[in-house]
């Protein structure tokens, strides 16, 4: 970690898994810009993910991108190791990688179910088991979840997503008991329209 003389506050080395779109990019480029060294994983939207960091590198900010499906567990592996090389130790990870579809319940079929789960729980879940590993040597870290409303309240004609970020939330809830000895967080950040 390096102190940002500007600011005066400590850069962290934050991991935000799809960043290239929505909240994700939001999240990118807010962190980018307070001075703390990001990554940006990305899958299909590399053209936005290099937009990003164009734009952060015309204000002398430097980002990574690492194209990764993160609901695959072997690319997972392959994203840690890229940012354990470059940044030794991982402070934060933003576990955002995300889709939605709306549906009727009765026509959902089995490879959407299954895209939805490995998508949005599975990635989070795998993710998080990776970087874990670094945040327990060092005794400290931060995992943050995106979540839904949906997860809490269930929504028509979105039962997979719904189901999805429900288990995110316990995903959530488990891995704060687990790893809270060893000094790491782990919340969930639930967005809602005003």
């Amino acid at each position: 970690m390096v102190e940002n003389q500007e600011r005066n506050i400590v850069s962290k080395n934050i991991i935000i898994t799809g960043g290239s779109r929505g909240i994700g990019a939001e999240i990118v480029q807010s962190l980018a810009l307070c001075g703390h060294n990001v990554l940006l994983n990305y899958n299909n939207s590399e053209k936005e993910a290099l937009e990003i960091q164009e734009n952060l590198k015309k204000k002398n900010i430097h980002i990574e991108l690492f194209k990764a499906d993160v609901s695959k567990f072997e690319e997972t592996k392959k994203l840690a190791e890229f940012a354990l090389n470059k940044f030794k130790n991982i402070d934060v990870l933003i576990n955002n990688a995300g889709i939605s579809q709306t549906k009727l319940f009765t026509e959902i079929t089995e490879s959407e179910w299954q895209k939805m789960i490995d998508t949005n729980l599975s990635s989070a879940f795998f993710m998080s088991q990776q970087i874990a590993k670094n945040m327990i040597e060092n005794k400290k870290g931060c995992i943050i979840n995106i979540s839904s409303i949906w997860g809490e309240t269930g929504a028509s004609c979105e039962v997979h997503y719904s189901i999805s970020k429900a288990g995110l939330d316990g995903l959530t809830k488990s891995l704060a008991k687990e790893l809270g000895p060893s000094n790491i967080r782990v919340n969930s950040i639930a967005p809602r329209n005003n």
